[in-house]
C-alpha cells in the first residue's frame, strides 16, 4: 500500500509552521479549560501545597532572618511547575496513542507544531499557576522587597525553568507506552524539588545529601527567585540557574523533535 504525502501548502513555509502552531495551541488550552483534572493541577494543588507548608510546617522549620512565607513561596512555585510537568506528559503520550498525530500526517500540517502546542499551552498553564500562588502568597504574608528589575529577572528564570520542564515533560510523553507509564515516568521531576532547597534549608541535611540539594538545578532557580523577591544577595544562583537551564533546553528541544518524528512514523 503506498503512502500518499499531502502536497505542501503554498505560501511561506514560517508562516505555515507559525499557522499550524497557532491552532494547536489553541487545541490545546481548550484541553486544559475543559480539563477539572488540569485545572486543579493549575490551582488547587499549588496552593493547598502553600497553604500546608505555611501553616503546618512552617513555624518548625528555622529559615534565619527570612519568614517562611518568603522563604518557601519560590520553592512551592518551583514543585507546581513540576507537577504541572506531568499533565504535559499525559497529553503528549494520549495523541500518540489515540491516533490524532496519525490524522495530522494525512493533513498538511507541520509535526513540530503538535509539541509546540503542547509545550505553549503548559507555559501558559504554568503562568496562570504562578501568578495564583503570588497573589495567594501577599494573602498570607508574602512581603517581596523587589523593584521591577528583580521582578523581572525572577520571572524570567520562572518562564525558562518552565520552558525546560515541559520540553522534558514532552520528551517522557513520547516515550512512554501508555498513557499511565507517561504519568508515571513525569513522577521524578515532582519529586526533584523536594530534595533541594525549595522547602527547607539544606543546612540541616546530612552532608552528602546537603551538597546534592545545594547543587541540583531546581535549588539553583530557587534560590534565585527567593533571593530576588527578598531583595537579598543572589550570588552564583542566577547564572548557574541560567546555565543549567537553557543547556537543557538546547539539547532537550532537538531530541524531542527527532523522537516524535520517529514514534508518529510508527
Amino acid at each position: 500500500m503506498t503512502t500518499v504525502t499531502p502536497p505542501a501548502p503554498a505560501g511561506p513555509s514560517a508562516y505555515w509552521a507559525l499557522n499550524d502552531s497557532r491552532a494547536l495551541i489553541g487545541r490545546c488550552l481548550r484541553h486544559i479549560a475543559r480539563s477539572p483534572e488540569q485545572l486543579m493541577l493549575m490551582f488547587f494543588l499549588p496552593i493547598m501545597l502553600l497553604l500546608m507548608f505555611r501553616y503546618l510546617f512552617g513555624g518548625a522549620i528555622s529559615t534565619g532572618g527570612v519568614s517562611y512565607v518568603n522563604y518557601v513561596l519560590a520553592g512551592i512555585i518551583t514543585v507546581a511547575v513540576t507537577f504541572n510537568a506531568t499533565a504535559t506528559s499525559v497529553a503528549v503520550c494520549s495523541d500518540l496513542q489515540e491516533g490524532i498525530v496519525e490524522r495530522f500526517r494525512s493533513m498538511p500540517v507541520r509535526g513540530s507544531a503538535v509539541l509546540v502546542g503542547h509545550v505553549v499551552a503548559a507555559l501558559v498553564r504554568h503562568v496562570v499557576s504562578i501568578a495564583v500562588m503570588i497573589g495567594v502568597g501577599f494573602l498570607i504574608g508574602f512581603r517581596p522587597q523587589a523593584g521591577f528589575g528583580q521582578w523581572c529577572a525572577a520571572l524570567g528564570l520562572l518562564l525558562l525553568f518552565a520552558t525546560a520542564v515541559s520540553w522534558i515533560a514532552a520528551v517522557l510523553g513520547i516515550v512512554a507506552k501508555t498513557v499511565e507509564g507517561a504519568s508515571g515516568l513525569s513522577m521524578p521531576l515532582v519529586f526533584i524539588p523536594y530534595v533541594g532547597s525549595a522547602l527547607v534549608p539544606p543546612s540541616t541535611m546530612p552532608d552528602g545529601l546537603r551538597a546534592f540539594a545545594e547543587n541540583q538545578p531546581v535549588s539553583h532557580v530557587a534560590d534565585a527567585v527567593r533571593a530576588l523577591f527578598t531583595g537579598a544577595p543572589v550570588g552564583d544562583a542566577a547564572w548557574l540557574a541560567v546555565v543549567w537551564w537553557a543547556g537543557i533546553i538546547v539539547v532537550v528541544v532537538p531530541l524531542a523533535g527527532r523522537l516524535f518524528r520517529r514514534r508518529a512514523a510508527g
